[in-house]
């Protein structure tokens, strides 16, 4: 395969993003010097380009990553603490925001990678996080909810997807008492997809990036959305959904080319058809 050719879409300010050739975005938190913390500047920048994602013809896959040593470190503390009587008020606008962006990326089609290195904390990392779709970590990051710790409370619906990945006890445990888990320790709960190591984790998200980019795109997107939705659902509720789903599937061009696929024995060619 050749190299893909790049589109910077968004090329400056709080929030990057490029897609290449094949459909695969990179949306890059930039704000180093804070930590990517989260401030409502960064957070609109944030929904604009995720809602630029979902416009994007044949989209297959959206990376999300920080630029500077860490992926995300969640609110931003500093300019919280700097709006004294007025925080309610901002942080009014800033988690709506912030709720915003995950159902833009819930809702999104292509499947959503978060490789994370460093931090990954509060709503904008853990909770972002625990919204991705597949996780790769680097073995040095760090994960933390933090919210009971500063005051608050989960945010980002981490209070949904947290228990929905390592169960009501350990996320009780994880949102009230705010360990710092290791790579190791997220993963072996449940929260992440992998972990590798440090100087690895590009190479490593680009095999996994790869491999989506060439699945099926309205499999995939059917499979996300029957997932998610199912959380929380009882299954005869989604049995009926899935059926369907299923149907509608069986009549696409790339259906055919996994059947054919198979009885061949050789690799799919899907192109989103």
């Amino acid at each position: 395969m050749g190299e893909a050719v790049g589109e910077q879409l968004v090329g400056s300010g709080p929030v990057l993003l490029d897609v290449d050739d094949r459909g695969v975005a990179r949306l890059r938190l930039n704000r180093p010097e804070a930590s990517n913390g989260l401030d409502v500047d960064l957070l609109r920048a944030f929904h604009d380009a995720v809602m630029a994602c979902h416009a994007r013809p044949g989209l297959r896959v959206l990376v999300l990553s920080g630029e500077g040593k860490h992926f995300c470190a969640g609110g931003d503390v500093k300019t919280f603490a700097s709006k004294g009587a007025g925080l309610p008020d901002y942080l009014r606008e800033a988690t709506a925001r912030l709720q915003m962006v995950v159902q833009a990326l819930l809702a999104l089609p292509a499947p959503v990678v978060a490789s994370v290195h460093g931090f990954a904390a509060g709503g904008g990392g853990f909770g972002l996080v625990c919204a991705a779709d597949l996780v790769v970590a680097a073995e040095s990051a760090r994960f933390l909810g933090g919210a009971t710790r500063v005051g608050m409370a989960p945010d980002a619906g981490a209070t949904v997807t947290l228990p929905a990945l390592v169960g009501l006890r350990r996320a009780m445990e994880i949102a009230l008492t705010n360990p710092v888990l290791t790579a190791a320790e997220a993963l072996d709960a449940g929260i992440l997809t992998a972990v590798v190591a440090d100087d690895e984790l590009a190479a490593r998200t680009d095999e996994l990036v790869d491999r989506l980019a060439a699945g099926a795109p309205q499999a995939l997107a059917a499979t996300k959305r029957l997932l998610w939705s199912g959380i929380g659902a009882r299954v005869e509720a989604q049995l009926g959904e899935e059926a369907r789903t299923v149907s509608e599937l069986s009549g696409t061009a790339d259906a055919r080319e996994g059947l054919d696929a198979v009885i061949e024995r050789r690799a799919p060619r899907f192109t989103g058809q």
